[in-house]
């Protein structure tokens, strides 16, 4: 079976799916933009079960509860910093959207929304993350049968025309 993609704009904090990728900063403890928002909807459990992860390298990901958002877990990866396209973030922000959905199946779960990862403050051109999201999300799926659903919420119409442009 083949996972279904879907682009979406939401409020990612009030999806009803295994996971929720959060666009952490590398301490996961908090911040703005999305990161923000998950740790606010989930609670004060969220910021005490990332400080026992002892942070997260950019590309990688770590898995937590969900607390009080209707996802059972989020998934915090630390995406790349846009640094003019030549420092590896194109290798980087890939690693983002693979080790989350990696950890997503090595933890039996079935559907995963990510947001529009390091497009916000960390700079990184919309267009360019988008294609790299959707081809590494294709391309990582392929490998992992469990995985039956994934959604890129966007925060914007121009984020979410961008995704369907880019999704049959």
């Amino acid at each position: 079976m083949t996972a279904t993609l879907e682009a979406i704009q939401a409020d990612i904090t009030t999806l009803d799916v295994d996971a929720v990728v959060n666009a952490a900063n590398s301490s996961l403890l908090g911040g703005g933009g999305v990161d923000g928002a998950i740790h606010r909807a989930a609670g004060p459990g969220l910021v005490e079960a990332c400080r026992r992860l002892g942070g997260c390298p950019t590309g990688e990901a770590r898995l937590t509860p969900g607390f009080a958002l209707p996802a059972r877990y989020v998934i915090h990866v630390v995406g790349a910093v846009w640094r003019g396209g030549d420092q590896g973030e194109a290798q980087l922000l890939a690693g983002c959207y693979r080790n989350a959905l990696r950890l997503a199946a090595g933890h039996d779960l079935r559907s995963i929304a990510f947001p529009a990862i390091s497009t916000g403050i960390y700079g990184y051109p919309p267009e360019q993350a988008a294609n790299i999201a959707v081809a590494t999300v294709r391309e990582e799926i392929a490998h992992l049968p469990s995985i039956e659903r994934v959604l890129f919420c966007c925060f914007s119409p121009a984020d979410l025309a961008r995704y369907r442009d880019l999704l049959p």
